[in-house]
């Protein structure tokens, strides 16, 4: 089945999915934030064919979400380090991680997450930058931003949520 191209579309959201869409790219970028850097490594823990792991971590490195750092001449060897770009999907990891907390994981979480900080373990929510409060989708209202196309909003529907 042929995909759209999403990258055609003014939406962040979009632009976000034509780079990580793929579900292979999300557990390949999910076992890099949890400290896996090797192509062997990935290919045991995902169970994933060799040559599909090797064409998404190579997409992964071109859309520069994963930088290659050499580790071994002889042959030649890769590890698969997370740039600053693939370090910022962090809160939406960790985000779709805590949902299927909450809604797919009928044993408990699998995975927690402990703050080095204060050793306690975490629920990660987001909060506004400005004077700290809770954010969720009935504390915030959507406005135009500087790359806004007037065909990117339906004011209508907005202003009823």
């Amino acid at each position: 089945m042929q995909r759209t191209n999403l990258g055609d579309m003014n939406c962040s959201v979009a632009q976000c999915l034509a780079v990580v869409g793929e579900w292979w790219s999300l557990l390949i970028l999910r076992d890099a934030f949890l400290g896996v850097t090797r192509f062997d490594h990935f290919q045991a823990r995902l169970g994933i064919a060799r040559n599909i792991l090797t064409e998404r971590l190579n997409r992964l490195v071109e859309d520069g979400l994963l930088k290659r750092v050499p580790y071994e001449d002889h042959p030649p060897r890769s590890e698969y380090r997370l740039t600053p770009k693939g370090s910022d999907l962090w809160h939406v990891m960790t985000a779709m991680r805590q949902w299927g907390d909450r809604w797919a994981a009928p044993n408990g979480p699998p995975l927690k997450i402990r703050h080095t900080g204060c050793g306690r373990v975490v629920q990660v929510v987001p909060v506004c930058s400005h004077c700290g409060e809770r954010l969720d989708v009935r504390s915030v209202t959507a406005i135009a931003g500087p790359g806004a196309l007037e065909s990117d909003f339906d004011h209508t529907a907005l202003a009823h949520r």
